[in-house]
C-alpha cells in the first residue's frame, strides 16, 4: 500500500510539472478583467493585482483541479493557492516545487513567493525562489 502512495504522489508531481511547462499561461492583451463586488464569494474575488498576474491565477485554477482550489498573484512576484483536502500532506512540497518552477518560467529574472495555505486558508507553507542564486528555500 505505501508503494502505491508513493507511485501516486510521483504521478501527481509528474503531471503538475509537464502541465506547467507545456502549456502557455499567456492571455492576449485585449482581454477584460472582471471585477467582482467586494460582497462576491471567496473564490470569486481576483486571481491577480495585475492584468498578467490575474491571467497566470486564472490559469493556475484551471490546470491543476483537483489539487488547488484557488490561487491569485500579487505584485507578479507572490503566488498563493489554497490547495483542495486531497493533497496528502506529504504531497505539499512538491507541488510548491512545481508551482514555483512554472511561476519562475511565467515570471522571470525575480525572486519569487509561492504560498501554500491549508484548505481552511491556513499557511501552512511558503516557498522562496531567490533568482541570484537559482536556490528555492521553504519555510
Amino acid at each position: 500500500m505505501n508503494i502505491l502512495k508513493s507511485i501516486r504522489l510521483g504521478v501527481i508531481t509528474l503531471c503538475l510539472g509537464v502541465v506547467l511547462f507545456t502549456t502557455s499561461a499567456c492571455g492576449t492583451a485585449t482581454q477584460t478583467s472582471n471585477r467582482l463586488a467586494p460582497t462576491a464569494a471567496y473564490s470569486q474575488l481576483e486571481r491577480g493585482d495585475t492584468a498578467s498576474g490575474e491571467n497566470y491565477g486564472r490559469w493556475v485554477m484551471q490546470t491543476a483541479r483537483g489539487l488547488v482550489s484557488d490561487a491569485y498573484v500579487r505584485d507578479n512576484d507572490k503566488l498563493g493557492v489554497v490547495i483542495s483536502p486531497d493533497v496528502a500532506p506529504r504531497e505539499v512540497k512538491p507541488l510548491a516545487q512545481s508551482l514555483v518552477q512554472g511561476f519562475h518560467k511565467k515570471f522571470p529574472n525575480r525572486d519569487l513567493s509561492v504560498l501554500v495555505y491549508a484548505p481552511d486558508k491556513e499557511l501552512i507553507l511558503t516557498a522562496n525562489y531567490d533568482d541570484t542564486t537559482r536556490q528555492v528555500v521553504y519555510q
